[in-house]
């Protein structure tokens, strides 16, 4: 592949620092719930969660809508569901990046039906253009342009998640 950045890990670094920050001032007084969706989110995820000040739990989720492709299959699947439940809790689920949105819509009103307290999206790359499915994401890190990414928790393949960096492939 012939890699080029598109978002520095300096540019991720602040902007995690910063989404941080606004979660920290949104619910300063409540404890929160950090739901990662896995693999994509656990890079983001963990550096987020150093930048929140308040108290927090956290819990994981493995959903799975890709394979091995580019393009989204349309066909979600819970692989691992959260460990401990949600009812009565504020609930941010932390997501690498949102395409068409079915995903997380799909996962919003699984969720929903566990009767949280609120339940907010975190993510760290948007790509409105792709939506196809309605979902409000309240904290976005960086909107981009339609292109396949990699890097910083997000694999083509399994590979480059551990690159600091997003990548677009130039090829």
């Amino acid at each position: 592949m012939n890699l080029e950045t598109l978002i520095s890990e300096e540019e991720i670094y602040q902007k995690t620092k910063e989404l941080g920050a606004r979660i920290s001032k949104d619910y300063a007084g409540k404890e929160i719930t950090v739901i990662c969706v896995l693999k994509g989110g656990v890079m983001f995820m963990v550096d987020l969660v150093k930048q929140i000040k308040i108290p927090l739990k956290m819990d994981f989720m493995v959903v799975s809508s890709y394979g091995d492709e580019f393009k989204s299959s349309g066909i979600v699947k819970i692989v691992k569901d959260l460990d401990e439940g949600i009812t009565g809790k504020h609930v941010i689920i932390v997501e690498d990046i949102i395409d068409s949105g079915r995903t997380l819509n799909y996962l919003i009103k699984i969720l929903k039906e566990r009767n949280p307290a609120s339940i907010e999206i975190c993510t760290l790359l948007d790509k409105p253009d792709q939506r196809i499915a309605d979902v409000d994401v309240k904290y976005v890190g960086f909107t981009i342009e339609n292109h396949f990414v990699l890097g910083y928790g997000l694999d083509y393949k399994q590979l480059y998640r551990n690159l600091p960096y997003i990548a677009i492939n130039k090829q």
